[in-house]
């Protein structure tokens, strides 16, 4: 797993955006729309993954900013 990926997860105070192997959350939203649209900016700025999570904690959708890593041909 990339360091530098964003996270979109439920936390105690709504929804976060967190990096792996980080001690803390980038940020905390009241709402997952909110927190989408920063994790966005977040991802888009690193040239990294945004991973979506739902309340469940399954991942629902992945985007990639930046160089993909794995792009599809044709």
């Amino acid at each position: 797993m990339a360091t530098n990926n964003v996270h979109t997860v439920k936390h105690p105070d709504g929804w976060a955006n967190v990096r792996p192997h980080s001690e803390r959350a980038s940020s905390v939203h009241s709402t997952q729309q909110q927190a989408i649209e920063r994790g966005r900016e977040l991802a888009q700025n690193s040239n990294s993954e945004h991973l979506i999570h739902g309340v469940n904690g399954q991942i629902r959708a992945r985007n990639t900013y930046g160089t993909d890593p794995f792009p599809p041909k044709g």
